[in-house]
């Protein structure tokens, strides 16, 4: 179980972050190294292919990180971290919500050499749901240090004015240039703090927090599994379709209603006890 104290609350509440020495037990890293392999080698457990294949090992850029979403599908040993009850519930009473619903997973990989992933604000893309709180989860895989391409945050700034997406996401010349000149909108000299932790710690960010990562400039790889959580009582804004969602996600728009099926936003924790009954089955095997 993961405890979050009144303390830890009110300082995510001021900077907009949380860094966590554990968030999963360090012997189940192992399994998701491999699970990490199979699925970069096109290998999915389940049958059911991800998303999102951004990279794979006969085709992919070595430069660039390698990128799969909603690996949950593919692989049950994502699965049975990213769909966690109890990393729902801390979600929750960090953010103050009355449950926590699964938007996307991220499958992350940065060997040694690869390039940076630009500063961004996650809540930006996503005025394709409402309300469109965000809260993200990222959990190392590896021992993190700064010069290993670590996530970044710029501390307190979710309190900043609200900064339309720009600039490329994959290996930009300058990692750090959208959140520099949204400081300079705000006239502040952006406060810069590097997760570093081991194997199985990680952090907690608020959806407007600016964070990015640097080139992995050690000789170590850097993976991570990044759970993004929404409000379990979000519903869909169809008319905002085109500015963010694109033809993926839109595709699992019910007939009739704007609710989000739970078969694709599976809800992980409710303030009331619920949770997505074909979560257990699916994680046994029994799907």
């Amino acid at each position: 179980m993961i405890e979050i104290s009144d303390a830890e609350r009110g300082s995510f509440d001021k900077d907009g972050f949380l860094i966590v020495d554990r968030l999963i037990d360090s012997t189940i890293v192992p399994d998701l190294h491999q699970a990490f392999t199979d699925l970069f080698r096109g290998k999915f457990e389940t049958g059911v292919r991800p998303d999102e294949v951004n990279w794979q090992e006969a085709t992919g850029d070595p430069a660039l990180s390698r990128q799969i979403c909603n690996g949950w599908k593919a692989n049950r040993d994502i699965a049975h971290v990213v769909l966690d009850q109890s990393i729902g519930a801390a979600i929750a009473k960090l953010a103050g919500w009355p449950g926590v619903r699964l938007m996307i997973d991220n499958v992350i990989w940065k060997p040694p050499a690869t390039k940076s992933l630009s500063f961004h604000q996650d809540s930006a893309y996503l005025s394709w749901f409402t309300p469109s709180d965000l809260l993200t989860c990222w959990i190392a895989l590896d021992d993190t240090h700064a010069d290993g391409g670590t996530i970044e945050f710029v501390r307190g700034s979710h309190r900043w004015r609200l900064s339309e997406p720009e600039g490329e996401f994959h290996a930009p010349d300058d990692y750090r240039k959208p959140m520099q000149a949204a400081a300079a909108r705000e006239s502040v000299e952006p406060e810069i703090v590097y997760v570093e932790v081991r194997a199985g710690g990680g952090s907690f960010h608020h959806g407007w927090t600016w964070h990015g990562s640097g080139a992995n400039r050690s000789p170590n790889p850097r993976r991570s599994l990044v759970l993004h959580a929404m409000r379990s009582d979000v519903e869909y804004v169809p008319e905002n379709f085109g500015q963010g969602i694109g033809p993926i996600y839109s595709r699992y728009k019910r007939l009739g209603d704007n609710q989000l099926d739970e078969n694709y936003f599976p809800i992980l924790w409710r303030e009331d006890g619920y949770r997505t009954p074909q979560i257990d089955d699916y994680l046994s095997g029994h799907d």
